[in-house]
């Protein structure tokens, strides 16, 4: 029956491409807007998903450092794994794919698999996604957004039947469509989809991942309104020598930015050696992450209350330099552990 009813809407869509003589690229930018539309609804789904997680489990989405230092010891302990026993189960028996960060897997989808990625991974990387956060796993909604995005593009293509340069460009769309309804940032979306996904920067790619940005963007402006997705105080340069420490900032992110990278991949593997089942390994893992909250709560889920307190000058330095270490760490494990985010 579902086979009969999706060769029956392909035929109504056959039907109306040929009544009004479109052409394909018309048909693809046509696409690319609705993917747009519904990749931005995702977005405000996906983040109403997490606000409602959230509030279950400390009692609210705003103030979270007010709100876990009312906590009982022991509940901002367990959390984390509490969290490891949802995601855990579903992850291994329903879709292996959804762990992790998700870009990688659409960057596979797309390289190897000519961006087929299974509908399932929409509404599951979504769920255990939003568990994960919500319940204080220290990761954020920018990986999984573009894996839900991108596997909506990729629904709808395959049900479409488009070619398979053509499926690649949906798969950018959706990822385009999530990150810009997310951080209310269109460019952004298109560059991160253009450079990361595709590697293509033909006219005939761009359009339909600008219209698929730009659509996008209306949708999330709609719900979370035009303020960027963090506000940064009024900044102006009062000296040509403050350039020096803004070049030697850029090359310490650099460095940091690579061994997180290479944190991550270490603990990624040290995890794979341990000889447990992964629904059992995750819970436990992540008890690790509920012990370095007790002490660092500005590691708690995708931590933009902490970046917020820091672009308005709330934090001592001292704090500043140790949080590095600890929100890599964190960050590190809580996947290492086979959470989503």
């Amino acid at each position: 029956m579902p086979n009969r009813l999706n060769s029956r809407s392909y035929d109504l869509f056959r039907y109306i491409v040929d009544t009004l003589h479109l052409n394909e690229n018309t048909v693809i930018l046509i696409i690319a807007s609705v993917i747009g539309i519904l990749g931005g609804f995702s977005a405000v789904g996906f983040f109403k998903l997490i606000v409602f997680i959230q509030t279950l489990a400390i009692g609210g989405n705003t103030n979270i450092l007010e709100l876990l230092s009312a906590l009982p010891w022991y509940i901002k302990l367990l959390l984390p794994s509490i969290g490891g026993l949802i995601v855990g189960p579903l992850i291994y028996f329903f879709g292996q794919e959804t762990k992790g960060h998700g870009v990688p897997e659409v960057m596979e989808a797309v390289a190897l698999r000519g961006g087929r990625i299974r509908p399932r991974v929409m509404l599951l990387k979504t769920f255990v996604s939003a568990v994960t956060i919500g319940t204080g796993g220290s990761v954020g909604r920018e990986g999984p957004i573009v894996q839900i995005g991108s596997s909506l593009g990729s629904a709808f293509g395959q049900w479409l039947r488009v070619s398979q340069e053509r499926l690649k460009v949906l798969v950018a769309c959706g990822a385009a469509a999530g990150i810009a309804a997310t951080f209310n940032a269109p460019i952004a979306g298109v560059m991160f989809a253009v450079e990361i996904i595709l590697g293509n920067y033909a006219i005939t790619t761009l359009v339909p991942l600008i219209m698929s940005s730009v659509m996008a963007t209306i949708v999330g402006r709609w719900y979370f309104g035009a303020m960027p997705a963090f506000e940064i105080p009024h900044y102006s340069l009062g000296s040509a020598w403050e350039v020096g420490p803004y070049i030697l900032l850029g090359i310490a992110s650099g460095a940091v930015a690579v061994c997180f990278v290479k944190l991550l991949y270490f603990l990624e593997d040290l995890a794979d050696k341990i000889q447990i089942k992964d629904w059992i390994k995750t819970p436990l893992l992540l008890l690790l992450v509920g012990v370095m909250i007790l002490y660092f709560p500005q590691v708690y889920g995708g931590g933009y209350d902490t970046i917020t307190q820091v672009l308005e000058g709330g934090m001592v330095w001292y704090m500043l330099l140790l949080i590095v270490p600890v929100k890599m760490l964190a960050t590190s494990i809580t996947l290492a552990a086979g959470g989503s985010g």
